[in-house]
């Protein structure tokens, strides 16, 4: 019996949502990443940060190289993941997704879409 086109396209995509990682929970985002550390952050742009967030709920992003500015804080835990108010603008909630050893995605979704805003690395 041959599988038709429909049928090897179908297990493509279900192999492909299987191999998809899976968002980080909200506490696993704090354990690995908001214990006042510092991180490196790039974005789709090229701009690259030192992020540091502190277990108190504060954050600081500090520019490498001449790519951004130096902004402060807050950050909170949510049900899928986090959000953040920077100095000056609106909050903004994130999931974060792993992405190989040491790499993350930090994904905001509008509506049903998930756009990357984001890579951190450890």
């Amino acid at each position: 019996m041959r599988a038709g086109p429909l049928a090897v396209v179908s297990i493509l995509l279900t192999a492909r949502t299987a191999l998809a990682a899976e968002p980080m929970a909200p506490n696993d985002i704090q354990a690995t990443f908001f214990d006042g550390q510092p991180f490196s952050a790039s974005t789709p742009g090229g701009a690259k940060f030192k992020m540091t967030f502190t277990p108190s709920g504060k954050m600081t992003r500090e520019p490498l190289a001449q790519s951004g500015h130096t902004d402060n804080g807050t950050w909170k835990l949510n049900a899928k993941g986090f959000c953040t108010t920077w100095q000056h603008s609106k909050p903004n909630c994130f999931t974060v997704i792993p992405k190989g050893e040491n790499k993350w995605l930090v994904q905001k979704t509008a509506t049903t879409i998930a756009i990357t805003v984001a890579v951190w690395s450890k």
